[in-house]
């Protein structure tokens, strides 16, 4: 076949269209005249492979496609494999037979993943982890599959375990090594990651060697035999143990290879050829191969820069990652192991909140070299700008990882030389003069300008960060977009969504947002139509809007199974709903707890139990306590004047009012509230987001509190009010909260971020300063005479009723996952590592 290419131009081929290479042809961009051939070996351009488990959310390939950009005046050949490469000539002959010149070549290959030679790999029913054609091949075999394990407990790993446990799988994961992601976190942090992954249902088997793919008669999978004879069955394995260079190319053509793989290069990411290049995991620099997309785009922009007539070097590698895996963050940045002499480590470990934290910091505690973060990564943007610069920590630098140093992190100030985007080696300098010099007033312009952001993404917080601090210098306001599909704040979309009458997620985003939605703005709207009350949240598209949570109407605990927590307002309960209630828990052998809400909790129910154990509470005269949903939780009191000797008013009789008037309100976050019958305050009624307490002539009313991560007293709102009169204020402080406060925004930051705070808050809903007060008292009586309860919907619609089943390949099969231990003659989920002693006195496996 002839030649590709006539032009005079310098032509450049570029072999391989990962990630890497997409990078470096959008670098390369229009600023040369290199003619640019790509040869892709999918058939399918370039797409995110980082977020490549997002495929089974969208089913949508198309959502994980990179931008096109300047790799548009590029010829992209799709499904083009090189299959040799001439030096001499100067040519690419692919497997079609084409011949393609260059005067440049760029070896983008990538890798490929490991896969043990061990019997049975090639089984029916054993796949790798590594392409959208992969995830198909997957999804469709899985259909009829219960049980997959993952051969491998790294990132990946725990990206396919994810994948499989989405598919509803009994999913097992298998590592070698003692604890996961051992190239990313050491063994406490491994562990602590542990304790999360196996609360979601996730079997791990750890310090497992895999010998071989066990398969039946018609060489399909069955199992796993390892190497301590024991075995696992499972009808489907992924591996995910690693990946090796495709150096293939080089080798046959003669280019040096490492010893252990890979195409050597240079600093300059020549390989032994000087118009051969090689860039990403399939390049060896330094005596290492580097897995991680930034490393690779550092490279591309290397080459690119030279093949514009620029000197560039590669700047080094920053192997820091942040992800979410399986729910749970997870963050590596810098020197994560201490290898440099003398290195101190600050550690924060707490299991019952599922945190971990280490830093380590030079022998003299000015400079932070590296650190590990699992279970909350949000003080990582920060961490890994000052991981290895020359910038002064702290005086006390533990405050960057504990609690009490709640926001310690965000309030470093950075250095104009730290790097924020590690993807496109962006300074904090670069951004701030971006910001200054384009009159940026969103992240999307920062985005757009620096190409900070648009790479892994862990760095946008930082950014939101400082355009906030920036823009705050030159009295300007920031954005408060909810995110990048919509350019509204909360309160706008509640606004537009009340407004214009929009009762759909897809309405709203086709008229006033763009592209499909993410995790943080489908919840949100959902909560906006919920709290408008457009009908049930499982009903039509509404219920692919909900989390977890709000999915099942019930709350997801450690161990895969649900709680039941019916409504008890006020804590009031007759003598025959208690009865009602332990005959529940005694059948479905159910973990009961008093609460310090004054509610009986009900924990361990499997999925497909839910629907069985509400009818039995429903047609006992309960309903939910949506304890699941961010709405109202609880109305606590004590006995008031009813009983007690000390009590002035019938606290009781209020707060199992209040609790029935705004019960299924839903809101921006979890509410709860507290009445006392005298200013002894049992029920703790100035630790809640609305308190009342009782006086000789009335109601005192506090607003604003909370308890949790940061406790903060109610705020006194007014005194002395009748019943009637308290009862409006309450309901005008709720529908105000819900129309104008942020995403996830407790009442307290709420009240602390109105200009005017408590004074404003009263001319609002006292004075009618806005003339709003009408709308929301109608507003509120909406809610009141539309409320019907959730589960009793749910019991009555065989539709949504099929939504709970462990298996939807299975329905009705429980998940044999799930296992307990009983103590204090109560179940409970098993500890990590703990292996229950049958026949016990304390300590019995229960089936």
């Amino acid at each position: 076949m002839a030649p590709l290419r006539t032009s005079s131009s310098r032509r450049l081929v570029v072999v391989g269209y990962g990630m890497v290479a997409h990078r470096l042809v959008d670098a390369l961009g229009e600023r040369s005249d290199w003619a640019v051939t790509v040869l892709g070996e999918e058939n399918r351009p370039a797409y995110d492979r980082v977020n490549l488990s997002g495929y089974f959310a969208s089913g949508d390939p198309d959502s994980l496609t990179l931008p096109i950009g300047a790799t548009g005046s590029a010829e992209l050949l799709l499904g083009e494999v090189a299959v040799s490469v001439d030096r001499q000539a100067q040519l690419v002959v692919t497997g079609s037979g084409r011949n393609v010149p260059y005067d440049v070549l760029v070896l983008a290959t990538g890798s490929r993943p490991f896969v043990p030679p061990i019997d049975g790999r090639d089984a029916a029913g054993a796949f790798v982890y590594r392409t959208i054609d992969d995830l198909d091949a997957i999804r469709a075999y899985a259909a009829d599959r219960r049980v997959g394990a993952v051969v491998g407990g790294g990132l990946l790993g725990l990206e396919a375990a994810n994948a499989l446990r989405s598919l509803g799988l009994e999913t097992h994961v298998v590592e070698m090594a003692g604890w996961l992601m051992p190239q990313q976190v050491d063994e406490a942090g491994g562990q602590m990651l542990r304790r999360h992954v196996e609360s979601l249902g996730v079997r791990l088997r750890l310090s497992s060697q895999t010998a071989s793919v066990l398969v039946d008669d018609d060489v399909r999978v069955r199992g796993l035999a390892f190497a301590d004879g024991t075995e696992l069955a499972a009808d489907l394995v992924v591996f995910s143990a690693g990946v090796r260079p495709r150096d293939e190319l080089a080798r046959e053509c003669g280019l040096t290879v490492g010893e252990r793989g890979g195409v050597v290069v240079d600093d300059q990411c020549l390989t032994s050829d000087p118009n051969v290049f090689a860039v990403g995991e399939c390049a060896q620099l330094a005596g290492r191969v580097y897995g991680l997309v930034a490393p690779g785009y550092a490279m591309a922009e290397t080459v690119a820069a030279q093949l514009v007539g620029r000197e560039a070097t590669f700047p080094g590698a920053d192997t820091s990652t942040k992800l979410k895996l399986l729910g749970v963050d997870v963050a590596s940045f810098g020197d994560a192991f201490g290898a440099v002499e003398g290195a101190l480590e600050l550690v924060y470990s707490d299991p019952v909140s599922g945190r971990y934290g280490k830093l380590v910091v030079t022998d003299d505690a000015k400079r932070l070299l590296g650190g590990i973060l699992v279970g909350d990564a949000s003080a990582y943007p920060t961490l890994r700008a000052l991981a290895g610069s020359d910038q002064a920590l702290p005086a006390e630098p533990a405050l960057l990882i504990l609690p009490s140093g709640n926001g310690e992190a965000g309030s470093v100030e950075l250095s104009a030389a730290a790097q924020v985007c590690s993807c496109h080696n962006v300074t904090k300098g670069d951004i701030c003069a971006a910001i200054h010099e384009q009159a940026i007033v969103d992240v999307g312009g920062i985005k757009a300008c620096t190409k900070a952001g648009t790479g892994c993404g862990s760095c946008v917080p930082l950014l939101k960060k400082l355009l906030g601090a920036e823009l705050s210098k030159a009295g300007v306001e920031m954005s408060t977009a909810l995110c990048e599909h919509f350019a509204y704040s909360r309160a706008e979309l509640f606004a537009l969504v009340r407004v214009r009458q929009i009762t759909t997620f897809s309405a709203l985003i086709a008229e006033y947002g763009n592209g499909r939605g993410c995790d943080i703005c489908k919840p949100a709207v959902a909560s906006i139509l919920a709290s408008l009350g457009n009908g049930h949240i499982h009903s039509g598209e509404q219920a692919a809007l909900q989390d977890t949570n709000d999915h099942f109407l019930a709350n997801l605990q450690r161990n895969g199974t649900y709680s039941v927590v019916p409504r008890l307002p006020g804590g009031e309960v007759t003598p025959d709903k208690l009865l009602a209630i332990a005959q529940v828990a005694k059948d479905f052998n159910l973990y009961t707890k008093i609460t310090g809400g004054q509610r009986i909790d009900l924990f361990g129910a499997r999925v497909e139990q839910l629907p069985a154990i509400w009818r039995r509470l429903v047609d006992a005269g309960m309903e939910s306590g949506h304890a699941y949903g961010k709405a109202l939780r609880t109305v606590k009191s004590c006995v008031g004047q009813t009983w007690c000797r000390f009590g002035v008013q019938d606290s009781t009789s209020l707060a199992v009012m209040l609790e029935l008037r705004y019960r299924g309100l839903r809101s921006p976050h979890k509410l709860k509230a507290g009445v006392s019958g005298c200013a002894r305050e049992c029920a703790e009624a100035r630790g809640k987001d609305f308190g009342i307490i009782a006086t000789e002539t009335g109601w005192n009313l506090y607003l604003g509190g909370n308890g949790g991560f940061t406790p903060r007293h109610a705020e006194l709102f007014a005194t002395d009010l009748d019943t009637d009169t308290l009862v409006t204020f309450i309901d005008r402080f709720l529908m105000f909260y819900i129309r104008t406060a942020d995403r996830l925004q407790r009442t307290a930051p709420w009240l602390e971020s109105l200009e005017g705070g408590m004074g404003y808050l009263r001319e609002v809903i006292v004075d009618d300063r806005l003339g709003i007060c009408a709308e929301l008292d109608a507003a509120m009586q909406r809610h009141v005479g539309s409320y019907r309860d959730e589960w009793r919907s749910v019991l009555e619609d065989p539709e949504k009723l099929r939504r709970f089943t462990s298996f939807v390949n299975a329905p009705g099969t429980p998940d044999p996952s799930i296992t307990f231990v009983t103590e204090r003659d109560q179940i409970r989920p098993p500890q990590p590592g703990e292996a229950p002693l049958i026949g016990g006195p304390r300590l019995k496996v229960v089936s």
